[in-house]
């Protein structure tokens, strides 16, 4: 059974430099040193554990690096997963 992820933000979903979900889109992303780091076309940084699903969490280093961009997410298609900007904001916002 696949594990769906829905995260429900308490707070409007941008950052605190004011980058929106709705209008930003991922120019890169990659993995290091047990992150992932998205850079925006708004040059705004989100990073967060690579951990974040389980099936992020049991995969490999090479695995973690091949991720294809939308313009509304990541996807990983070795382990055929997918996280939305949205939700990558909502997770961020919730550890604060």
């Amino acid at each position: 059974p696949r594990l769906i992820l829905i995260l429900m933000p308490t707070k409007t979903l941008s950052s605190g430099s004011g980058m929106n979900a709705l209008t930003d889109t991922p120019q890169s992303a990659r993995h290091q040193a047990g992150e992932i780091i998205v850079v925006m076309h708004s040059g705004e940084q989100l990073r967060f554990p690579a951990t974040i699903t389980p099936r992020l969490a049991s995969a490999t280093p090479a695995q973690l690096g091949e991720i294809t961009l939308s313009p509304f997410g990541l996807h990983w298609p070795q382990i055929d997963e997918d996280l939305s900007i949205r939700g990558i904001l909502a997770y961020i916002h919730l550890r604060e």
